[in-house]
């Protein structure tokens, strides 16, 4: 299994155009996040998690030549916003792109590209079919992948395991029934926007916490903000199995 970090970021805390902070001023590549998204490679199958307002970037940017299906943690537009650009995947795979989400998730999605779903669709629109999921395993392309039910402040998001890798973002409560289901990972990521509390996000201490209770093997901190800081100066303050992630980041498992 093959793990490609194409977002590491988040629009919380952005700040505007011309903004001087260090984090805009730094060199570093680290320090350049677009929104938070995965590929997730496993033998001659691929998927991405999230399809945020980068995707055509990220695609370009890391050359991804086919993707099989796309999985969304939940609906907000950083995770969705770029739904429209899977048509160039269905142009050369001449396939209609399977989507997995919870049924509330699929039902914005139909909303918010209402252009996709209608009878009569105007020609070079993406070509999709859905798949309600969950919180129970399902398949992907005959790939087993168990859901993971987290809260963002009070809204259901779905974080995902696939073998031995997990992938929780927008999160800042898992229960101890779900914590069981990830327990056992070889690689977590999870994210962490600040280091002061925020209403649904994990800081990064509460972050922290958590993954010292879950106790992966590596784990990698995403939907990391400007507020967090330098990527240099945080990853020396992190205990030795947790990293940073950081865009163009590949992981084999």
């Amino acid at each position: 299994m093959k793990i490609t970090f194409l977002g590491t970021g988040t629009s919380q805390g952005v700040p505007v155009i011309g903004c001087e902070c260090e984090v805009c001023r730094s060199l570093d590549y680290r320090d350049k996040r677009l929104r938070v998204s995965v590929l997730v490679e496993v033998g001659q199958k691929s998927f991405i998690i999230d399809s945020g307002p980068d995707f055509r970037q990220q695609m370009l940017r890391e050359r991804v030549k086919r993707v099989d299906a796309v999985l969304f943690t939940h609906e907000h537009k950083d995770h969705t916003a770029g739904l429209d650009d899977i048509r160039a995947f269905n142009f050369m795979q001449h396939l209609d792109m399977p989507l997995y989400a919870d049924q509330r998730v699929l039902n914005q999605l139909k909303q918010e590209f209402s252009y996709i779903f209608t009878n009569s669709t105007y020609p070079g629109v993406p070509r999709v079919e859905l798949h309600p999921i969950q919180n129970e395993p399902f398949e992907v392309q005959g790939i087993p992948v168990t859901p993971i039910h987290v809260l963002h402040h009070k809204l259901p998001v779905f974080g995902f395991r696939i073998g031995d890798f997990t992938y929780i973002t927008d999160a800042n409560y898992i229960s101890e029934e779900e914590k069981e289901k990830v327990k056992g990972s070889k690689v977590i990521v999870l994210n962490a926007l600040r280091k002061e509390p925020h209403i649904s996000h994990y800081s990064l201490s509460e972050a922290l916490t958590v993954l010292e209770e879950l106790a992966p093997e590596q784990a990698y901190l995403t939907h990391i903000s400007h507020l967090l800081g330098l990527h240099q100066r945080v990853e020396k303050e992190l205990p030795s199995f947790v990293r940073l992630a950081y865009d163009g980041l590949s992981l084999t498992l």
